[in-house]
C-alpha cells in the first residue's frame, strides 16, 4: 500500500514538473507579433505604463538616497555635538565615558556605511535605472513610429483597393446600361440604321471601360491581400515583437535594479553588525566596580577622620580659654582642605592671599601650584609622580636625539662630503641644553616627592590635628585681638589651625595665620575666596599681628602700603557688614578701590578711618558705584 502511494505521489509530482515545462515552452512560443497582432493601441498603452513605473522606482530610490544622506548627516552631527569637550578628558578614564565614546566611534562608522549605501544607489541603480528609462522611450517611440507608418500603408492600400471596386461597380452598371439600349435601339423599327450604330458602339466602349475597371480592381485587390497578408505576418509582428522585446527588457531590469539595490544594502550588513557588536562590547566594557575603585583614586585626600573632641571642664580653665576654645571651634569647621569640592573657592582672591607671604612656587597652566602642594597629600603624590613618568619620557627621547645627532657628527666628520659637522654642533649644543634642563627639572620634582612622601600629615585631618593641639597646648587671646600659643610646658608650639595642610612651601602663610587672629565664622565668605579670612590685615583694626609671629612685621606692612588705590566709589545703599571681611558703609559715602571685583559680586575699598587709620574690606559691587583711574 505504501509503495502503491509512493509510486503515486511520483508520478503525480513527474506530471506537475511535465505540466509545468509544457506551459514554460507554450509561453516562450507565444509572442505578442501573433497572439495579439490586432492589439497594437493596447500595446502601446501598456509599454507606456511599463515605463512610468520604472520612472517612479527611479524617483523612489532618489527620495531613498536623499534620507540616507539626511540621516547620515544628523547621525554625524549627533557624534560631533556629543564629543567629549576638552574640559571634560579627565572624564575619561572611566569605563562608562570610554563606552560612550566608543559608541560615538561605532555610530559615526554607522553614518559612514548609511553614506555608502546613498552614493552606491545613486552612481549604480538610480543611474542605470534612468539610463535604461530613456533608451526604453526613444525604442518604443521608434517601434510605434514603425507600426503607424506600416498602418499608414495598409491604409492607403485599402483605399485605394475600395476606390478601385467603387470605380469598377459604376463601368459596370454603365455597361450593363449601354447594353440594354443597344438591345432597345435594336428591336426599335423606327430608329435608323445609323442610330442603333451609334448604341453599339456606346455599348462597346462601356463594356470596354467596365473590362478596365475590372482588371484594376483585381490587380489592387490582389495588391491589397499581399500587402495585408504580409502587414500581418510579417511586418506588424516585428514591431509587436520588438515591443515584447522593449517591455521583457524592462521587467528584467527592473528585476536586476530591486536585486541590486538590495545587494547594496546586504554588502554594508556585515560592517554594520560589526558596529552593533562593537556597541554591545563597548557596553559590556562597563565595569561599575572599576569606575568607582578611580573616583576614590582621584578623590582621596590620604587624610583620617578627625577624632573625638576633647570634654574642655570651664570650672578649671581661666576665662580667656573659653573664648579661645570657641574660635578653635569655629576654625575647625569653617577650614578648607584644597582638592576637595571647596577648591575652586581657594583659588579666588590668590592676589589677597599673597598679601601675607611671598608665593614660593609659581602656578602652572591649571592654576595649581608647581610642586601640586595645594593639593591634598596623596592627589600631590600622584601628581608629582605623573609629573615624573613625563619627565623621564622627555629625556629618554632627548636623549636619543642627542645621541642620533652625535652620530650623526661622526658621520659627517669621518666623510666631510656627507655634510658640515658644524651645522650638527648647534643642534646638538641646543639639545645638550634641554637634557640639562630636563634633568634639572626631574631632579627637582623627585624632591617635591620625597617631601611629599615624609609629610606625616598625609595621616591625619587638619581637624584632627588642631583637635589634639588643643589637648596639649592652650591658646590665649587679648584684648588687642592678638593671640599667643602657649604649651602647658611653657614652650611655644606652631598652631596648625591655618595651615590646611600644606607642604613647607607655604610655612610663612602658616606661621602667619598661627600668629594672627583669623576670627573664623565658621565657614568661607564670598569676600575673601579663601578657606579663611583675610579681614585681619595689617592696621586694620580689626587684629594686629603678633609682634613675634614671624619676626618682621615691617615685610607685611610694606605688603599692604604697595596696594594702591585703583580709583573711588560711591555707595548707593548703606551696607552693614554681618560677614567676615566686609565692612560697613553708610549711603554716599566716598571710598577707594584698592581691588576690583574678581567675578565673585565682592568689591575690596579702603576708607579714611581717624580712630584706627586706614579701614579696608569688601562691601558689595552692585551697591557701589565706581570710577577707576585711567
Amino acid at each position: 500500500m505504501l509503495a502503491l502511494l509512493a509510486s503515486g505521489s511520483s508520478r503525480s509530482s513527474s506530471n506537475n514538473k511535465l505540466a509545468e515545462s509544457e506551459n514554460a515552452t507554450q509561453n516562450s512560443n507565444m509572442s505578442w507579433g501573433t497572439e495579439l497582432w490586432d492589439q497594437n493601441e493596447n500595446l502601446a498603452i501598456h509599454t507606456n505604463r511599463g515605463i512610468d513605473a520604472l520612472d517612479k522606482y527611479a524617483n523612489f530610490l532618489r527620495d531613498r538616497v536623499a534620507i540616507e544622506t539626511e540621516y547620515a548627516g544628523k547621525l554625524r552631527r549627533l557624534v560631533k555635538n556629543y564629543q567629549p569637550k576638552k574640559k571634560e578628558e579627565e572624564d575619561n578614564e572611566f569605563t562608562s565615558m570610554q563606552a560612550f565614546r566608543n559608541l560615538l566611534k561605532e555610530v559615526g562608522d554607522l553614518a559612514g556605511q548609511r553614506e555608502v549605501v546613498s552614493e552606491s544607489l545613486q552612481m549604480q541603480i538610480i543611474a542605470g535605472v534612468t539610463l535604461l528609462s530613456k533608451t526604453l522611450r526613444e525604442e518604443r517611440k521608434k517601434c510605434l513610429s514603425d507600426g503607424a507608418n506600416l498602418q499608414q500603408n495598409l491604409t492607403t492600400q485599402l483605399s485605394s483597393l475600395d476606390r478601385a471596386k467603387r470605380n469598377y461597380e459604376k463601368a459596370y452598371r454603365d455597361s450593363e446600361k449601354a447594353v440594354d439600349s443597344y438591345k432597345r435601339a435594336d428591336m426599335d423599327l423606327n430608329l435608323s440604321r445609323a442610330e442603333v450604330e451609334r448604341y453599339k458602339n456606346v455599348m462597346t466602349s462601356k463594356i470596354q471601360q467596365s473590362d478596365d475597371a475590372k482588371n484594376e480592381y483585381a490587380n489592387q485587390l490582389q495588391k491589397t491581400n499581399n500587402l495585408q497578408q504580409q502587414h500581418f505576418n510579417m511586418l506588424l509582428p516585428a514591431v509587436l515583437n520588438r515591443l515584447q522585446e522593449l517591455d521583457e527588457k524592462r521587467t528584467r531590469g527592473f528585476r536586476e535594479f530591486i536585486v541590486g539595490a538590495a545587494d547594496v544594502e546586504s554588502s554594508v550588513a556585515p560592517i554594520i553588525a560589526r558596529c552593533m557588536e562593537g556597541i554591545v562590547k563597548a557596553g559590556e566594557s562597563i565595569n561599575e566596580k572599576e569606575d568607582t575603585f578611580k573616583v576614590i583614586e582621584r578623590y582621596q585626600s590620604g587624610f583620617t577622620p578627625p577624632r573625638d573632641i576633647p570634654f574642655e571642664d570651664l570650672s578649671k580653665c581661666d576665662p580667656d580659654s573659653v573664648q579661645d576654645s570657641h574660635y578653635s571651634n569655629s576654625t575647625s569647621n569653617s577650614l578648607t582642605i584644597r582638592g576637595t569640592m571647596s577648591a575652586s573657592k581657594l583659588k579666588k582672591r590668590v592676589g589677597i592671599f599673597g598679601i601675607f607671604g611671598s608665593n614660593k612656587n609659581s602656578l602652572t597652566a591649571d592654576g595649581q601650584k608647581e610642586d601640586f602642594s595645594d593639593l591634598p597629600p596623596n592627589q600631590r603624590r600622584k601628581k608629582l609622580q605623573a609629573k615624573i613618568a613625563e619627565l623621564q619620557h622627555k629625556i629618554a627621547q632627548e636623549t636619543n636625539a642627542r645621541d642620533g645627532l652625535m652620530k650623526m657628527k661622526i658621520v659627517y666628520e669621518a666623510n666631510s662630503s656627507l655634510g658640515n659637522p658644524m651645522t650638527v654642533e648647534g643642534q646638538l649644543n641646543e639639545s645638550e641644553h634641554k637634557l640639562e634642563k630636563l634633568k634639572v627639572d626631574l631632579k627637582k620634582y623627585q624632591g617635591f616627592l620625597e617631601k611629599a612622601s615624609q609629610v606625616p600629615v598625609a595621616t591625619s585631618s587638619p581637624q584632627a590635628n588642631r583637635n589634639q593641639l588643643q589637648n596639649g597646648h592652650r591658646t590665649s587671646r587679648h584684648s588687642n585681638g592678638s593671640a599667643d600659643d602657649h604649651h602647658d610646658d611653657g614652650d611655644d608650639q606652631p598652631d596648625d589651625a591655618g595651615s590646611l595642610s600644606r607642604s613647607d612651601s607655604e610655612d610663612n602663610v602658616a606661621q602667619i595665620q598661627n600668629g594672627h587672629n583669623n576670627n573664623n565664622n565658621g565657614s568661607a565668605s564670598p569676600e575673601s575666596g579663601l578657606g579663611t579670612s583675610h579681614t585681619s590685615l595689617p592696621g586694620s583694626g580689626q587684629g594686629s599681628a603678633n609682634e613675634n609671629a614671624i619676626g618682621d612685621d615691617t615685610y607685611y606692612e610694606r605688603e599692604v602700603e604697595t596696594l594702591n588705590p585703583l580709583g573711588t566709589c560711591k555707595a548707593l545703599y548703606p551696607f552693614e557688614a554681618s560677614s567676615e571681611g566686609s565692612i560697613p558703609m553708610n549711603e554716599g559715602e566716598e571710598l577707594q578701590v584698592i581691588e576690583i571685583d574678581q567675578g565673585d559680586g565682592w568689591t575690596r575699598v579702603r576708607r579714611a578711618n581717624n580712630t584706627n587709620g586706614w579701614d579696608e574690606g569688601f562691601v558689595p559691587t552692585s551697591y557701589i558705584e565706581c570710577t577707576l583711574y585711567a
